[in-house]
């Protein structure tokens, strides 16, 4: 436990966490593995009674416990939490005390446990937390060994028994904070928008660490090259074909053979034509850049350095002396590294790729996305009625989003429901991205966190420590896919979607994290702000950036006749260095 009073050694206590039960008001899920603020509950109870020498979890087994963690379960299975407690009470260790927790209360913390703990060695009798209607919370106490044990040995049976069977009549009680737990899906929506609103918020750097560390990289397959623009290499390839695949002449001129003077024939070389016969020592024959050269070639000279008099062709004094042929795999040979896994496919890529006979690969990406636009206000086209607003960012989505590499499957308009998120998020199997604009803050229009909760997705963004877009929240279903959640305010959902999407492609197609572009911002001093702040930006005439001091963010008029946006940290000074994200012109 994390402060752990003096007169209550952690050595004096074991614990036992619950995290069984049938949840038969929540469908029988797995309470406990439930993630609230980005900790499942079970991972709740487990740190609360961290400093105990001895911890059983009583449940389905979990390989992502600790060794040291003991784990048994009740027989039957299900059967309750005094069958729970017998299961686990043997396997406790020897302390006097035991703690007793359910696995289904987010907000627990060490020194709740420490506060009862610390009541029941000063009484010498069981303790129980109250919550806040005052009722007490039988599944989060400290009881004396020998009384839980001889309580235990009263019963016939422990299977299916309350706890209320084994309490004894004059327990201590103590109201202690957050202990509020989950039984229903409504309380773990309202924990989980508690916790949203609560969360620290991410900075910059922190976001793009936890994307590329926690988002699931995409399946790989194979697929032509010239369709995996803005995917990544899943295996590294190897050249199939030798580059070149013979020796060809590097310039236009002449190939020779022998020392100068030559005869020249009339005859031509051409890249894909016919290749001219052998050269005999003294002959020489035109020939042009990338062409076979004929059998017997000792050199090729350029057109600069050649000197002609009617038939007769000579190396012009004074240049130098160079062969000017490209050797049958000089620059690849077959099996040679031409890109290693992970490399983002490019033009430069596929051209290379091509060079060497080298057509399809194992990739991962580009990505699929499914824009979603929300808001009653909302009208794409046609007249604007009353109270409507056009949208104005949804048409340019996908032109921000394929300059970073994304490719956008369908875009679609939600209205505000309550559940209007819940269909769309949970079929959104086709698609490895969906891009949420609008519904992220706490407003009433603001579904986006509770849908989220209530198809179990893990978020990896809470809120981002920026101005604008600070409510964006980046998550991750069940089914692998990202959900992507912008500001409604499109300044703001172009300048989060600048800062965060190279690292979601970089993650998604385990590729590297895009190297950052910086430098000095001359005007610092009139941009920055008390807090990280993005802003449109020109390229400096002498080098580095010009940010606009004022922007008004409800419109992308801001971005017109700019480079880019830049990230400028509190306090920075003038000349100071700034990350520059550049948009597509």
């Amino acid at each position: 436990m994390s402060s752990t009073p003096a007169n209550t050694p952690s050595t004096s206590a074991n614990a036992i966490i619950l995290a069984g039960g049938r949840a038969t008001r929540m469908g029988g899920i797995d309470k406990p593995g439930l993630e609230i603020g980005g900790r499942s509950m079970l991972d709740t109870a487990l740190a609360a009674v961290a400093g105990c020498a001895d911890i059983v979890v009583v449940g389905p087994q979990r390989d992502n416990l600790k060794p040291t963690i003991k784990q048994v379960r009740e027989t039957p299975a299900g059967a309750g939490p005094v069958a729970a407690i017998g299961a686990a009470l043997d396997l406790s260790g020897s302390a006097p005390w035991v703690i007793v927790l359910g696995a289904d209360m987010p907000f627990l913390t060490p020194s709740a446990i420490d506060a009862l703990l610390s009541a029941a060695t000063q009484s010498n009798t069981e303790t129980f937390a109250i919550d806040a209607d005052g009722r007490p919370q039988y599944l989060v106490g400290v009881w004396r060994r020998e009384v839980l044990k001889d309580a235990l040995s009263q019963l016939d049976s422990l299977a299916n028994q309350p706890m209320k069977a084994i309490v004894p009549t004059n327990p201590t009680l103590v109201a202690v904070p957050d202990i509020a737990d989950c039984d229903t899906p409504e309380q773990v929506v309202a924990a989980r928008a508690v916790a949203a609103r609560s969360a620290t918020k991410f900075t910059l750097d922190e976001a793009r660490e936890g994307l590329i560390a926690r988002l699931t990289p995409l399946e790989p397959h194979t697929a032509p090259l010239a369709q995996a623009q803005g995917g990544a290499l899943a295996q590294p390839i190897t050249a199939a074909g030798a580059l070149p695949r013979f020796d060809v002449s590097a310039m236009d001129g002449y190939a020779v053979n022998g020392d100068s003077p030559w005869q020249l024939r009339r005859d031509i070389g051409f890249a894909g034509g016919a290749r001219p016969d052998g050269l005999r020592s003294g002959e020489a024959v035109r020939i042009a850049t990338g062409a076979h050269v004929p059998d017997g070639t000792t050199a090729v000279v350029r057109d600069e350095f050649a000197t002609i008099d009617g038939d007769i062709l000579a190396r012009t004094e004074n240049t130098p002396i160079r062969d000017d042929i490209r050797r049958a795999g000089e620059d690849r040979n077959v099996g040679d590294l031409v890109a290693q896994a992970g490399t983002r496919v490019t033009p430069a890529l596929r051209s290379a790729a091509a060079s060497v006979e080298v057509t399809h690969a194992e990739v991962r990406g580009p990505l699929k996305a499914r824009i979603v636009m929300t808001g009653d206000e909302i009208r794409a086209d046609g007249p604007l009625q009353l109270g409507q607003t056009r949208d104005s960012i949804g048409p340019v989505l996908p032109d921000y989003l394929q300059f970073y590499g994304v490719e956008i499957v369908d875009r679609v308009h939600l209205r505000d429901t309550a559940n209007g998120f819940d269909e769309t998020l949970s079929n959104a199997t086709d698609v490895d991205l969906v891009v949420v604009v609008g519904a992220t803050g706490g407003g009433a229009a603001d579904q986006l966190r509770a849908a989220l909760a209530r198809i179990n997705a893990t978020n990896i963004v809470e809120r981002l420590a920026l101005r604008p877009g600070g409510s964006t929240v980046v998550a991750e279903t069940a089914s692998n896919t990202t959900i992507f959640g912008l500001p409604g305010n499109p300044f703001a959902a172009i300048a989060v979607l600048a800062a965060l999407t190279p690292s979601i492609v970089a993650a998604r197609t385990a590729s590297p994290p895009p190297r950052r572009i910086v430098g000095p911002l001359h005007n610092a001093a009139e941009v920055a702000t008390n807090a990280t702040r993005i802003t449109a930006a020109r390229y400096a005439p002498d080098g580095g950036f010009l940010g606009d001091p004022h922007l008004r963010t409800a419109h992308l008029a801001g971005l017109i006749d700019r480079d880019g946006l830049v990230v400028v940290r509190p306090d920075t000074p003038d000349g100071g260095t700034v990350e520059f994200l550049p948009l597509p012109r």
